[in-house]
Order: C-alpha cells, then structure tokens, then sequence
C-alpha cells in the first residue's frame, strides 16, 4: 500500500495535474474535519484519479468511489489506484451527472465533487444535486471544490480572466453564482451549511441533506 507521496513517478496510463499537488493538501484539511469517519463515498468527475487516492490513503476509514464519464480519466483513475494499492479505493464508475439512468445505487455517508462545476453546463450542476439528494441519507454531506460568483464579494482579476478563458472555450462553461447553487442544491433537498475560503480564490461549499 502506497500514499501519493510514495508514487514517485507517474504510472503508465496516468494523467497528472499540477492543480492537484497544489489543492490536496488544503481540500484534505476541509474533508478531514467534516466527513464522517466511516461510510461510502462517491466522487464526481474524478479526472486523473489523484484526488481519490489521496483522499483514500488519509481517509482509511472510507470506502471512496472516484467516476468519470470520461474513459481516459478511468483509465487514469484506475492507473493510479493500482499503483498505490489501497484497499479502500473501489475501481472507477463510469458516472454521468446527466444520465440518471447509470447512477449507482445509495445511500452514501457524503458525495465529493472538485472543479467540475464551472467546467460543465448547468445541467450538469443540477444534476449533481439531484444526484445527491437521491443517494444521501438525511445529514449526508455533498462537498464541492471550485472558484464561484458571489455577490458580496468582488470577483478576483484571476477569476474574472478564468471565466472568460472557460466561456471562450465552450459558451456553457463559466463560474456560477454561489446562490444559484444553493438554490439548485435546496430543491433537492440540500442545505448549504458551510463556505469555506481556500487558497488561489477558491471555496468548498459544503451541503447537508435535510429532512
């Protein structure tokens, strides 16, 4: 069994992300302090598969799920899951946020999903929190990871160009407004409990399923 600081070289057929290095360690403190101790996890939109054998290792008590749509990110994913060897990393689930007709069975103990929000339409926003008032018990946890609009709070000029590099990409893409979120959050039975400011203008909203 091996961490990710034990890898010391990409495996063959992994992904790496310098965003990854920089973000784990801060993401991690955030989980770490309110996921709970045991229980299954899922993860959306897993990407390299960094995140989840990271979260893994230092969250032995979890059974975590990374998913992807994409067949080049579980590859990824399952490259790097094989090199670190952890036995409470499951293989990768090819999971589209908007094809309710693949999602896996619940309940999960919490849903983890890291910059995908403002890389994918706003269908795909809606249909994570679908996603997640179906497969969280009352009291589960939905943590999100990205840079968002918020209202009383003016846009950083880094942001501000990010947003404009993501519309130039794909019109459907850009950062949401936080509100927005919750307000698609709460119509599924979701509560936004806790915002929390990270590093390069980033946030973890955290969301609670309610009665």
């Amino acid at each position: 069994m091996q961490t990710m600081d034990a890898i010391s070289a990409t495996p063959q057929g992994a992904l790496a992300s310098p965003a990854v290095a920089r973000n784990t360690a801060p993401i991690l403190e955030v989980l770490k302090a309110h996921m709970p101790a045991r229980g299954r996890v899922l993860e959306i939109a897993a990407g390299s598969g960094e995140h989840a054998v990271a979260f893994a290792g230092a969250l032995p008590g979890l059974e975590w799920t990374p998913s992807d749509p994409s067949a080049e990110a579980r590859a990824s994913i399952a490259a790097w899951a094989e090199a670190a060897g952890l036995p409470n990393l499951k293989p990768p689930l090819a999971l589209d946020v908007l094809d309710a007709a693949g999602w896996p069975e619940g309940p999960y103990a919490a849903l983890v999903c890291i910059n995908m929000i403002h890389i994918s339409s706003w269908a795909a926003t809606e249909g994570l929190m679908r996603l997640a008032g179906r497969t969280l018990p009352v009291g589960g946890l939905l943590a999100t990871y990205g840079p968002y609009r918020e209202a009383e709070v003016p846009l950083a000029t880094s942001n501000a160009a990010f947003d404009e590099s993501l519309r130039a990409r794909d019109p459907a893409w850009g950062l949401r407004d936080r509100e927005a979120v919750a307000a698609a959050a709460k119509a599924e039975g979701l509560a936004l409990t806790r915002r929390v400011e990270m590093p390069a203008n980033n946030l973890m909203l955290l969301f609670r399923r309610v009665p």
